[in-house]
């Protein structure tokens, strides 16, 4: 199989046929063998009939439905563990991602080698103060914290091997940078593609503003899986070291003042030092803690779903 279409929703009864019919066409003038994974991520309206109506009549519609909404990380997660194609390609099902991009990916991945190919919508049809100026600033932050120099992380429009996505794991919200869980995984060639972004046809989005202050929290949680994920006593060792350093040294300096150049008779406790070297020792000390239980932790996880399926077709 050449193709895996991995497609999450939620609430998208109008869009599904249009956009699978437009995939087809696509796909099957390109000469392409391919699977659509639909991801019903909790609809609450007519969306899980529709795929069902589809997969009846198109042998080529797979479908997963969750017992609840679990998010598109979680979305993801399950398309990835189904899909069997070559390549696999991930969009959003609202009708802004053009399925007419995809025979280009799949070539980028094939025929240029790229690990994965990630789309940017350069010219967005989002209104500029909820969404387009908040992605600017998400993305530069990105790029910074992460060295993966790409315009656009959250495009949903995206192209990877299959050996990618068998070998990453897409857990709580970590959707937004996949491609930076690929780079940590080895998979250094990262390309991306301008690709046309079109208005939303039906319904509402299904974001609120909420997700950029999560954006910017996961991206400090990625940037320390990036950097420490292997090796947490590296990080929590070397502070906790320095705390006890400067615990240690004020301790030392209250020894010797209080033995040899003390002549009033205060007490240590009554010194502010005292204060600061106790502190400093506990910090060190709680901070050293944390590393062992994080390499004791990385030794005996194991990897569990964080979601629930309902059932499939």
């Amino acid at each position: 199989m050449n193709l895996s279409i991995i497609i999450p929703l939620l609430n998208e009864e109008e869009s599904l046929k249009e956009l699978y019919h437009w995939i087809a066409k696509t796909l099957q003038s390109n000469g392409l063998l391919y699977e659509v994974i639909f991801i019903d991520d909790g609809s609450t309206d007519s969306s899980w009939e529709i795929i069902t109506h589809l997969k009846n009549e198109h042998p080529q519609v797979k479908g997963i439905r969750f017992l609840k909404n679990f998010g598109k990380s979680q979305a993801l997660h399950a398309g990835f563990a189904m899909a069997k194609g070559d390549v696999v390609i991930t969009m959003d099902a609202d009708l802004q991602d053009n399925p007419e991009e995809i025979p280009e990916l799949y070539k980028m991945i094939t025929e240029e080698n790229y690990d994965l190919v990630s789309g940017w919508k350069k010219k967005r049809f989002d209104p500029l103060i909820g969404k387009n100026l908040p992605s600017k600033l998400f993305n530069f932050a990105a790029r910074k914290t992460s060295g993966v120099q790409l315009n656009d992380f959250n495009c949903g429009l995206k192209a990877y091997r299959n050996e990618v996505i068998k070998t990453i794991e897409v857990t709580g919200e970590m959707h937004r940078y996949i491609p930076v869980l690929a780079k940590n995984a080895g998979f250094a060639n990262i390309g991306e593609k301008v690709v046309q972004h079109q208005a939303r046809k039906y319904g509402e989005t299904k974001f609120g503003a909420e997700r950029f202050v999560r954006g910017f929290l996961d991206l400090i949680t990625i940037w320390f899986i990036s950097s420490f994920g292997k090796r947490p006593m590296h990080l929590f060792g070397a502070w906790g070291a320095i705390m006890l350093i400067i615990g240690f040294c004020f301790a030392l300096y209250l020894g010797i003042d209080k033995i040899f150049i003390n002549e009033t008779g205060r007490l240590i406790t009554e010194r502010p030092e005292f204060y600061i070297s106790l502190i400093a020792m506990v910090l060190g000390t709680q901070l050293f803690l944390a590393g062992f239980l994080g390499e004791l932790i990385l030794r005996t996880k194991k990897n569990t779903a964080d979601y629930i399926i309902r059932e499939t077709v």
